[in-house]
């Protein structure tokens, strides 16, 4: 770990996978990381690992949409760590399904993790980045934001994230804060292990079926977002914003 650079970062759904590789890289970076994520036990895994490596983590158990919880987390975090200048919304689920058998329990889930946790923890930490006068949002859409079946509400979510993520960018600029997307193509994770079980496919095969698709030619791994994340959170992606990163192995439109 790096010496630290007084800087305290936020990242949801924190606790595995992409979010925790992330939360790894930024204390990496030099962050204090509050580690936030609705699995209390995994967050604090995630924290300890930090922590075991030198650096400075506080974990926290959080339902994303929930404001009053919200509100608790990130108040938690200033006061373990410092006010909040980084946040990585990245908490997520699936519940994927045609649209003729989605129900309004799995549109709802979705948007209500995505959409509205990402909006309840902008609002909540933006303040202590416009005190400062210097802050990064990053948000993580997906390749799925361009179309996929059995994912309308998915889809919907995550090209929903765009659109906040360049409004932000429109609204916050002036007070010294970027906001950017990351649109990851197929990373090695868990969701991507259930949705392998869900259409009734290995997961080496799945993995191989899509790494022949990818221009590179392999599937991608946590770090390679977590890597793209660091750029986008440091000084010199300063005037980087409102953009959106398709982090995917290939070009994508």
């Amino acid at each position: 770990m790096s010496g630290g650079n007084g800087r305290t970062a936020v990242v949801t759904g924190a606790a595995r996978g992409i979010g925790a590789a992330v939360a790894r890289r930024l204390a990496e970076d030099g962050f204090a990381v509050g580690v936030l994520d609705l699995d209390e036990r995994g967050a604090k895994e995630t924290a300890e690992a930090i922590g075991d490596a030198g650096g400075r983590a506080f974990a926290a158990a959080v339902d994303v949409a929930d404001p009053e919880a919200v509100a608790s987390a990130v108040e938690q975090v200033a006061t373990a760590l410092g006010p909040p200048t980084v946040l990585v919304n990245n908490a997520g689920v699936t519940r994927d399904n045609l649209l003729f058998k989605m129900t309004e329990s799995d549109w709802d889930t979705v948007m209500g993790v995505h959409l509205r946790g990402a909006f309840l923890m902008t609002r909540a930490v933006q303040r202590h980045m416009v005190e400062a006068g210097w802050g990064r949002v990053v948000n993580l859409s997906s390749t799925s934001a361009l179309g996929n079946r059995g994912q309308a509400n998915y889809s919907a979510a995550k090209s929903g994230l765009q659109g906040f993520t360049k409004t932000l960018a429109i609204e916050l600029g002036k007070f010294g804060v970027t906001a950017n997307a990351i649109a990851p193509g197929f990373i090695e994770t868990e969701m991507t292990r259930a949705t392998a079980e869900r259409v009734g496919v290995p997961f080496g095969e799945f993995m191989a079926a899509a790494a022949a698709e990818i221009p590179v030619r392999r599937v991608g791994q946590p770090e390679d977002i977590a890597h793209v994340v660091s750029f986008l959170t440091s000084e010199g992606a300063s005037f980087v914003s409102g953009q959106v990163v398709y982090v995917a192995g290939g070009p994508r439109t």
